[in-house]
């Protein structure tokens, strides 16, 4: 039938065209959005779950000492915090690499927190020969485990709210909740402090980290894809390491504060958490630099290339 034979304001109806529906994302982590296998996907899973793989085989292996149970507690304990702090890094990564893919593995890496901090748990009570009513008793008694047991709860909340379904349901809202993380992370972080008590090195370099982090994110926005703010925000982050670690030494316990804080000079013999900062800071400076002008060099060759092609 031609246009001419429709009646008058009429428009002749397209054929549907059909096709195969939308994927849909896949439910095992190392599928993309799409449903397809994901090499950077599944290399970031194997790398959450490897330091319990070697937990287990150390277990098995009777490598954890003459206390395995506690050093298991403390050892999930630990990467609970690291696997936090990974996950908190990703957002200046995509930034300052200009690397938006790895925004894809940032709810896992939270995930894997949160699976570390129950494992955790789990040991714990473990090691309190399953007695609930004893743990919940410590639990309240003791500061550093109300501490630590309220930074579980929170993370538990932002893990029971990260899926794409919850996003939906609370619009607006889930992104100020999930914002708590950044509390979440510093609760943890002392909780690390009074549990470690005497020797703090870790929980000073994850301090480090953790402001290294909050800096960049206190940067103005136009400023954060750049990489000249990181060199500021490398020293000052290693000096709030130093900072806090002189006032935890200081006002916690009754070793020499000073000479503790001195020592952060002196890498003749070991070199102090804040240095590490120092160090990871300005590695991180020179490599966003190094990206930069290497993207730039590039983007250069491919228009001079351009331009030489004839028409």
């Amino acid at each position: 039938m031609s246009d001419a034979t429709l009646p008058s304001g009429a428009r002749p109806r397209r054929a549907r065209r059909e096709g195969p529906p939308a994927p849909k994302p896949g439910p095992w982590p190392w599928l993309d959005r799409g449903g397809r296998f994901s090499a950077f996907k599944a290399a970031v899973l194997l790398g959450c779950v490897l330091p319990l793989l070697l937990l287990g085989w150390d277990w098995a292996t009777r490598n954890l000492g003459p206390e395995p149970l506690t050093r298991a507690t403390h050892d999930t304990g630990d990467w609970c915090v690291r696997f936090l702090l990974i996950s908190l890094a990703v957002t200046p990564a995509r930034w300052v690499f200009d690397w938006p893919r790895v925004l894809q593995v940032r709810r896992m890496l939270g995930l894997a927190a949160l699976g570390y901090a129950l494992v955790h748990l789990a040991l714990y009570i473990g090691n309190e020969h399953l007695r609930l009513w004893h743990v919940l008793l410590e639990i309240v008694k003791r500061p550093y485990l109300s501490t630590g047991f309220t930074a579980l709860i929170g993370l538990a909340v932002l893990g029971w709210t990260s899926t794409d379904g919850w996003l939906k349901r609370l619009g607006r809202e889930w992104k100020p909740l999930h914002k708590l993380v950044f509390p979440l992370m510093a609760l943890g972080i002392l909780h690390f402090y009074m549990q470690s008590k005497i020797n703090v090195s870790q929980p000073v370099l994850m301090s480090g980290l953790f402001l290294w982090a909050m800096l960049w994110r206190a940067s103005p926005a136009r400023w954060r894809a750049s990489p000249l703010p990181l060199l500021p925000i490398a020293l000052l982050a290693a000096a709030g390491a130093a900072g806090l670690e002189y006032l935890w030494y200081a006002l916690a316990t009754k070793l020499p504060a000073d000479m503790i804080f001195l020592a952060n000079f002196d890498t003749e013999f070991e070199i102090r958490p804040a240095v590490w900062v120092l160090i990871g800071g300005l590695a991180t400076f020179a490599a966003a630099g190094a990206w930069k002008l290497a993207r730039g060099l590039l983007q250069k060759r491919q228009a001079g290339t351009a331009e030489a092609l004839p028409d």
